[in-house]
């Protein structure tokens, strides 16, 4: 299966759009974003777990990042809550679940094969400013990719020239970007050597993204 695969394209979705697609797990439902492969997939897509619905215990060959956007997200390592950004490398396993039900933007098979750094950080819990109206902070960074949850105040402008494109999902608020504008639970991806100019609503906007990934972006390997 390929889904929004032309990475030299710009994309937009905005998730309350696309219907709820049922996953092989009873009561996990998904929202493509963008896919290369079938089950075993380069995917990034928005899940939701109804509650005391749980995943069979794998392996993340390919590495899985994601966010909690609402609920508790739960497996044997711990509890997260909604705000939580989680890094599982290859080679980590887990048995994913949540008792009372979440929705998570989870992005597999994207990872540098040789990472092996695991975390959890909290989104805002270690943002500084980086000029009027913005707020950053880093989550992520290594040779091939830069992940950052930024604060944008009401009206704020931000441009910036993302080596190796840009990837971007709204938490909160609304903002405009070429044309488009972007609300919660909208995805922007754009591709290597556009700029990205952003423009912020009247309520300030909270946003994920992702920078320097898309060169890297391949069919997963089994």
């Amino acid at each position: 299966m390929e889904l929004n695969a032309d990475f030299t394209q710009r994309a937009v979705i905005h998730g309350d759009e696309i219907p709820w697609k049922a996953s092989p797990m009873q009561g996990v439902d998904r929202r493509m974003l963008d896919r290369i492969g079938d089950e075993v997939a380069r995917a990034t897509s928005i899940v939701r777990y109804a509650p005391g619905s749980q995943f069979s215990a794998h392996t993340h060959g390919g590495g899985e990042e994601f966010i909690v956007l609402e609920g508790v997200f739960q497996d044997e390592h711990g509890d997260y809550p909604a705000g939580t950004y989680v890094r599982n490398p290859p080679t980590t396993s887990h048995t994913p679940g949540a008792a009372a039900g979440c929705t998570i933007f989870v992005k597999l098979w994207q990872f540098d094969p040789a990472d092996r750094l695991q975390f959890r950080k909290e989104l805002g819990a270690e943002l500084a400013t980086a000029s009027p109206g913005v707020a950053i902070q880093t989550l992520h960074q290594d040779d091939r990719e830069t992940v950052r949850y930024i604060t944008l105040g009401a009206g704020t402008q931000m441009q910036e020239d993302p080596t190796g494109g840009a990837e971007i999902l709204v938490l909160q608020g609304d903002m405009t970007e070429g044309g488009d504008t972007l609300r919660s639970g909208s995805w922007l991806r754009l591709p290597e050597g556009q700029a990205l100019n952003l423009t912020a609503g009247e309520t300030g906007a909270r946003f994920w993204i992702k920078t320097g990934h898309l060169p890297f972006a391949t069919a997963p390997v089994a």
